[in-house]
Formats: C-alpha cells, sequence, structure tokens
C-alpha cells in the first residue's frame, strides 16, 4: 500500500528556541523504513516546506495517511491537518502518531482521525496496514486508540516492547529534497541520529518517563556505528539521555575512533550528575567532533528547586559538569525552570547563579504541565488543563503568576536579557554571522530575529491577557508582524553590513567558535 507521512507545520516560533531546531523527521523516517520492509511504499511530506496541503494530497492519493504529533502544543494544528486530509481525500484512514499523541491522546479523538498510535510507531504501523490491507479486524492490531462505531476503544498493549535494532535504518532518502532546511543552532544542515530511547528518572515536568515506564533501550554498537558514518557532518544525538551507561559509551565511542569518525560538530543531551561522575567519557568522545556542545537539564539553582521538580541531582553536579567539559573544550548549554509562584527572590537567585557560574548560553523555560505528567493530573484537578494547545510552548504562564503577570513577565524577559541571545548584551551582530557560511545568513537573520521577542516582556504579556486562538501556521504574518516591520529592516541592515565587513575580511567566515 502506499502510505503517506505528514510532519505538519506546527507554526508556533514566536517564543522559544523553536526557530533553532528545524530538523528533520526521524520517527517518520524508522516508520517508513518499517514499511518498506514489508514492501509498502511510504512518502514523507513536510508541511513546513511544501506550501498547501490540497496539492500534495490530492498528488499522493494515497490510502493511509499517518500524520505526527511531537509536542502538545501541536495539538490544534494538527487537528487541522487531519481535517485537510479528510476534505481531500475522504476514503483515506488516517492515523496520527508521535510522543504528544501516544502520552496523552484525549485532544485528538474525535472525528478527524481513524486511530491513534499509542507505542513505538515503528512497530504498530506496519501492523495497522497490513490489517487494512488485508481487512482483518482493526482491533486486533495492539497499541492503538481505535474510533468505531460506539466510540473510542483501547486495543490491547504489544506483549514486549520492541528490540531497536529490529527497526532497519531510517529512511532519510525520503527527506533527502528537505535536507539543506534543516537546521540546529547555528549548523544546516543537520541529521539526527538515536542511539537509545527511554529515561529511567522521574523529572516531573516531563512526559517521556511515563510514556516508557521509565525503561531504557539502546540500540547495538555496530548499528549506531553505521547510522553515524553514513550520517552527514552535523550531527544531533537526540537521545533524552546519552552517555547513561558508561561502558557501553566508553565502547561506541572507541569503535567510532576505529572507523575513523571526525564530525565537524555534535550535540547531545544528557544530565549534570553523569557528567560530572564520568569525567573520562566526556574525555573519550571528545575527538569525535571540531566542536562538540552538550545539552544539560540544568533545572534550577538550589538543591531545594532540583528537588521540587523532583531532578535527583544536586546544584554541585550542575556545576561540576560545566567545569569539566569547559576544560575538554566542550561547548555548555543547558536549560533552567522558571516557576510562575515564583518571587523576585527565585528570580534574584537564578540570576546571580547565571553570572557566576557562566551559564549565559543557557536558555528559560516556564513550568509547563504537559500532558501525559502527574503535573498535568495535578493542574487538571485544579481546573486547569485544555487548549489552546500552542500555549504549551513552555512560555506561556497557564496560571496566573504570583507576582501577577506584568511583573512576572518583567522578569522573565530581563532574565533572557541576560543571556547569550539577546543581540543588544554581549554578543554582536558581527559575532553571530562570524559563525557561520555566508550562504547561511539569511537564515540565521531570521533566527535570531525571532528570538528577539523573548526579550520583550510586553510581548508574553499580550499573549497572556487574550484569549484568542493562536496565529495561523507559518509564523508571523499580517498585523502581529507590522510592529516589527522596522526594527526588522535595521536588523537587517546591520547584520547585511556584519557579512560585507567578514567577508572582506582576509580570514573570512571562521566556523564556530
Amino acid at each position: 500500500m502506499k502510505v503517506l507521512l505528514i510532519r505538519p507545520d506546527p507554526g508556533n516560533e514566536r517564543f522559544g528556541l523553536g526557530p533553532f531546531f528545524k530538523v528533520e523527521p526521524l520517527g517518520l523516517e524508522y516508520a517508513a523504513a518499517a514499511l518498506r520492509a514489508r514492501g509498502h511504499d511510504p512518502v514523507v511530506v513536510e508541511e513546513r516546506f511544501e506550501g498547501r496541503p490540497v496539492s500534495w494530497l490530492r498528488r499522493h492519493q494515497a490510502p493511509v495517511v499517518g500524520i505526527s504529533c511531537l509536542h502538545a502544543l501541536e495539538y490544534d494544528r494538527v487537528l487541522e491537518v487531519a481535517r485537510q486530509v479528510r476534505r481531500a481525500l475522504p476514503e483515506a484512514f488516517i492515523v496520527i502518531g508521535g510522543a504528544a499523541a501516544a502520552a496523552w491522546s484525549a485532544p485528538l479523538e474525535g472525528e478527524a482521525a481513524d486511530a491513534i498510535v499509542t507505542d513505538d510507531g515503528e512497530v504498530i504501523l506496519p501492523l495497522l496496514v497490513e490489517a487494512i490491507a488485508k481487512r482483518t479486524p482493526l482491533r486486533e492490531v495492539p497499541g492503538l486508540r481505535l474510533r468505531t462505531p460506539e466510540g473510542w476503544v483501547v486495543t490491547a498493549s504489544p506483549a514486549d516492547r520492541v528490540d531497536l535494532d529490529a527497526v532497519p535504518a531510517p529512511a532519510r532518502d525520503l527527506v533527502d529534497r528537505y535536507r539543506s532546511r534543516y537546521q540546529c543552532l547555528l549548523f544546516r544542515p543537520v541529521w539526527l541520529v538515536e542511539t537509545a530511547r527511554g529515561c529511567p528518572f522521574r523529572c516531573s515536568f516531563c512526559s517521556v518517563w511515563p510514556l516508557y515506564g521509565r525503561s531504557f533501550r539502546e540500540r547495538s554498537i555496530g548499528a549506531v556505528v553505521e547510522d553515524i558514518v553514513s550520517a552527514g557532518p552535523h550531527l544531533f544525538i537526540v537521545d533524552d539521555l546519552f552517555w547513561h551507561h558508561p561502558e557501553r559509551s566508553r565502547e561506541l565511542a572507541a569503535a567510532l575512533k576505529a572507523r575513523g569518525v571526525r564530525k565537524r560538530w555534535i550535540l547531545v543531551q544528557t544530565r549534570t550528575d553523569l557528567a560530572a561522575a564520568h569525567p573520562d567519557l566526556l574525555e573519550a568522545w571528545r575527538p569525535l567532533a571540531q566542536d562538540f556542545d552538550i545539552f544539560f537539564g540544568l533545572e534550577a539553582p538550589s538543591d531545594e528547586g532540583l528537588a521540587r521538580v523532583r531532578k535527583d541531582a544536586l546544584v554541585s553536579e550542575s556545576v561540576q559538569a560545566a567545569e569539566v567539559a569547559r576544560a575538554l573544550r566542550y561547548g555548555v548549554t543547558g536549560n533552567f525552570v522558571v516557576d510562575p509562584d515564583w518571587g523576585e527572590e527565585e528570580f534574584e537567585a537564578l540570576r546571580a547563579f547565571v553570572t557566576e557560574h557562566r551559564f549565559e548560553r543557557a536558555g528559560y523555560t516556564i513550568l509547563t504541565p504537559l500532558p501525559g505528567t502527574a503535573l498535568y493530573d495535578d493542574f487538571a484537578a485544579r481546573g486547569g488543563g485544555g487548549g489552546p494547545w500552542f500555549r504549551y510552548d513552555m512560555h506561556h504562564a497557564l496560571w496566573e503568576p504570583r507576582l501577577g503577570a506584568a511583573r512576572f513577565f518583567h522578569l522573565y524577559a530581563e532574565t533572557w536579557r541576560r543571556s547569550i541571545l539577546n543581540l543588544g548584551g554581549r554578543k554582536r551582530w558581527r559575532d553571530w554571522a562570524a559563525q557561520v557560511r555566508l550562504r547561511d545568513l539569511p537564515a540565521l537573520y531570521g533566527v535570531l530575529r525571532r528570538t528577539q521577542r523573548m526579550m520583550r516582556a510586553g510581548e508574553y504579556l499580550a499573549e497572556h491577557t487574550s484569549r484568542s486562538l493562536a496565529p495561523a501556521a507559518g509564523g508571523l504574518e499580517g498585523a502581529e508582524a507590522a510592529p516589527h516591520a522596522a526594527g526588522n529592516l535595521e536588523v537587517g541592515a546591520r547584520l547585511a553590513a556584519a557579512a560585507r565587513e567578514i567577508a572582506q575580511s582576509p580570514a573570512g567566515p571562521r566556523g564556530l567558535r
């Protein structure tokens, strides 16, 4: 069967670091590889780049259409895409999958979809397509929420979690036409690699560990090596917890060295306590890339704050991990969680900690009860929960802040203004422009222009007090963009001048430093 797999455009890049992370749909590539292995014909379409859905829906005419839903903020847009599919292809079977759909499917259970995948898509989707092709009862397919004449029902859970090596390598060729547009931080094109899945820890704000039952599965050393070798020079390893098993991590580093792997840039995500306890791991991996960044879940500047989000780590380990990483020439990035219930003293403590330990490259997200977490259950029990889902981007306050919205967002924006992203702060346009190839400057300009909204308290406050729905997919448009037009022109002129200066320099663009 022909199967059309769609990555929707969330259309919500007004706040946060979303503009820096426009990456390939790795989950769809794995699902497509599994479909191919069973003789089916998958096609992947990126709504982020393809324009009007009607044209490509009618062009492909697939009897089965899968739609990816990766984050709660995408629920509304995913439903709209499903409705568009229904109008263009009335006979198609529409199935929704992805992390957010599996973690909490309730917002998607309407007339727009026929089924929702609640477990590993690489396993469930091929079984579903086989059942549709053979006209066998869909209730026999495990891992589904299924729409029936009697309402939505749950099918049996899979007997066991899939061995990750049982799934073929991702079908990257299906997104080759988009490759040049995949970006992560300053790098493009970027390739994603998954070496492990799940997390055994229990952070209260995270939906990953409840989804996978605190399990942790790893791909074999050989499979990971081949995947990394086949990927390009810029690599984002998307494991929620990299280096979790130190012995395996050392073995993987040795195998990659034996194959002569050295990438231009690698980004990994891990815990501070793990990095602090195993500096030898960081030392073993550092030669594998010219530039190597680590993203730490810093979360809080105090042990009390870490305990409140059940991080099961100490703030001293955050400091030690950063010191170890910097000594080995890693780039240290990370994130802190800002609670709407904070007072002035918590903001002051965070800023002092960031300054003392040089965490200017960190970001700041507002504590958000994501569906699928105990935090969300508590929020819903207090009368919260529900849409509009674009507010779940971790940059909207979902309840009235303790300090009042105006003061809270003033302090929140001021915290962001002290970060490296503030172009009026410690890093200037010329510094950013010097880090990328000249041909990538327009994309960098677009990304940095959008991030400057995070420095303006009024931007947050306007949306907090408004009850309007999210703007259309595709970013700032119409009236919302108009007030910033003059500033955008000025920023563009400054970036163009910086680019000319760099291009005329004998050294030229230096690449990331």
